[in-house]
């Protein structure tokens, strides 16, 4: 490949970087922005959800905006768009401001993405073409595994704005990249049409199954409202599917589903990025509610996955054609459905356990996405070739959408449980105590404080029982009462300084006696709460993986979709008619 050429598609991979990026990056940066927001996780999830909805939705409308008006100066829109979002995201201080923010950097990012791919194929020679694919789908496989280590990173040295902010220099050097190396004027432009229809369909689809996810657990899954949007959702895609197989212009052209090895490598995108996505959101709030560790640590405990995806990707993108993707891709999916195995069932105070977990998920999702873009190429070409590509991205997008929606909503609903439990049992621990009914009433109001502001954390229930300023004050009126008591002002002047320096000592005895043994008893009933509500909330992140254990245990089988080798091979090299 000329040095030109790759020249362009590392620049259209900058794009395709943050775009990707940008759908994980957030993840770690969630603890933050919610202790910084104050508010609870569930509202912080349409952060993330309008990012992957809006693109997965405006991807291919807006791709056919840039044929339309011409590819090079829509991408560069497309660069000014994202930047202006990733600011005002960056600049939010409410879970509103930030949810608009995501939503303009997610009608950038719909541009830039299906537009850096097709820059990229059409500057490409069809014996190349395998190359450009193959970079630009590792690009986008690691940008979104890097997301929380970035995330991480940026958050504990930068602060949690600067997730956002650190977009602005990649996005002026790709800007500068563009005008340098694409023409402006005269550009080629294709007389395309936009299925708004098609739009409004699939927008509705994503929405209502999401809404219905997020909210089951607040509404009840047989409440009317949540029976209502399932009802949406089954025929708003019913009638996204009539319409699509009827109008000359598709946002989605079902005759690429045709194809077996295509509707293979769509099912595949969307249940790896699931399984993916789903532990890159819940493991970040793991470390840092749970475990008590900084951004930056939980960042680098979850580094090991995305290693394994960056060692692991380029490995199978080159085997595909030794072994078939039939193996490749049950070998990538029982890996995966192991990682959840491990994630399940481990002891989450043993790292090393956490490890093994992480390194299986990561290779799994290597293995997989390293040749999914190759594969779901299949032997398309022309503007089949282009479709094909940006139906993968709206299906990566619904992956996403999906693993926030069910696992956000999930794990929401497992730490209330565990936070009621741990209540419940915390209120039984303190009332069996030989504190006083005082103490009693303190320490409940305390603790209670920090289940209902503190979200999943389990290091705020720790108490430091009565402070120093606390006695003297009990001791001060203690002393007062006893004073009184003893009708000290009755005495002779001179006595009076004596008895009340007598009585002064005594309740000084008696009530740092009393504090002492209070102290001991509040702080050993606090830590025993501590240690109970950190298993509980710990087994309401594992009961998720548990859960979806059997589920990629069964993904296994979407590996059947895929060809054996030697039809692999005779399907690339036209040599005969693939038969199956």
């Amino acid at each position: 490949m000329k040095n030109k050429n790759m020249l362009l598609i590392l620049t259209m991979c900058i794009g395709t970087f943050l775009c990707m990026l940008d759908t994980t990056v957030m993840n770690i940066a969630l603890p933050a922005i919610q202790t910084s927001m104050n508010v609870p996780l569930d509202q912080l999830s349409w952060a993330l959800n309008i990012y992957t909805i809006t693109f997965a939705v405006l991807t291919i409308p807006l791709a056919r905006l840039a044929d339309i008006f011409g590819r090079n100066k829509v991408y560069l829109l497309g660069l000014l768009t994202f930047a202006i979002g990733s600011f005002v995201s960056g600049d939010a201080n409410i879970p509103a401001t930030l949810i608009v923010g995501r939503g303009i950097q997610s009608i950038g990012a719909a541009i830039i993405f299906p537009t850096s791919m097709t820059i990229a194929i059409a500057s490409t020679s069809q014996e190349k073409r395998k190359t450009a694919l193959l970079t630009i789908g590792l690009t986008q496989g690691l940008a979104s595994t890097l997301g929380p280590t970035i995330g991480g990173v940026v958050t504990e040295f930068l602060g949690w704005r600067w997730v956002f902010y650190i977009n602005l220099p990649l996005l002026l050097i790709a800007f500068i990249a563009v005008i340098m190396q694409l023409p402006l004027r005269h550009e080629p432009r294709i007389n395309a049409k936009i299925d708004f229809g098609g739009m409004l369909l699939l927008m509705v689809t994503l929405f209502s199954l999401t809404l219905s996810l997020t909210q089951a657990t607040d509404w009840g899954w047989t409440s009317k409202r949540i029976i209502g949007l399932a009802v949406l959702t089954v025929i708003a895609f019913i009638a996204f599917v009539f319409l699509e197989s009827r109008v000359k212009s598709p946002m989605v052209r079902l005759d690429l589903f045709a194809d077996r090895q295509f509707s293979g490598a769509a099912l595949t995108v969307i249940l790896a990025g699931l399984l993916l996505i789903a532990v890159m959101v819940i493991m970040p709030t793991f470390f840092t509610q749970v475990q008590g560790k900084t951004e930056l640590i939980a960042a680098l405990l979850i580094t090991p996955a995305s290693f394994m995806i960056f060692v692991m990707s380029p490995i199978a993108g080159n085997i595909i054609e030794h072994y078939g993707p039939r193996l490749i891709i049950t070998l990538g999916f029982l890996s995966m459905a192991a990682g959840y195995g491990v994630l399940g069932f481990m002891n989450p105070d043993r790292y090393w356990q956490t490890l093994i977990g992480l390194v299986l998920l990561g290779a799994g999702y290597g293995v997989i996405i390293g040749p999914i873009t190759v594969l779901a190429a299949s032997d398309f070409e022309g503007e089949k070739l282009t479709a094909s590509q940006s139906v993968m991205g709206v299906l990566r997008q619904i992956g996403s959408v999906l693993a926030v929606a069910i696992f956000v909503s999930l794990l929401t609903s497992n730490i209330n449980t565990a936070k009621t439990t741990a209540w419940h049992d915390a209120r039984n621990r303190i009332e069996q105590t030989s504190l006083s009914q005082t103490t009693k009433q303190k320490m409940l109001t305390v603790t209670h404080q920090h289940f209902t502001s503190n979200g999943a954390k389990t290091s705020g229930h720790h108490s430091n029982g009565i402070s120093q300023q606390q006695q003297a004050q009990i001791i001060s009126r203690e002393t007062a009462l006893a004073t009184v008591k003893a009708h000290v002002d009755q005495l002779p002047a001179p006595q009076q300084a004596i008895v009340r320096q007598q009585i002064k000592t005594q309740v000084t005895k008696k009530v740092s006696a009393v504090i002492k043994h209070d102290n001991r008893e509040i702080k050993r009933t606090s830590s025993s709460i501590a240690t109970h509500t950190k298993s509980l909330i710990s087994q309401a992140f594992l009961t998720l993986c548990r859960h979806a254990f059997p589920f990629a245990i069964v993904f296994v089988f979407v590996a059947l979709l895929f060809y054996r080798r030697k039809d692999y091979l005779a399907l690339i090299h036209h040599d005969v008619k693939v038969e199956q």
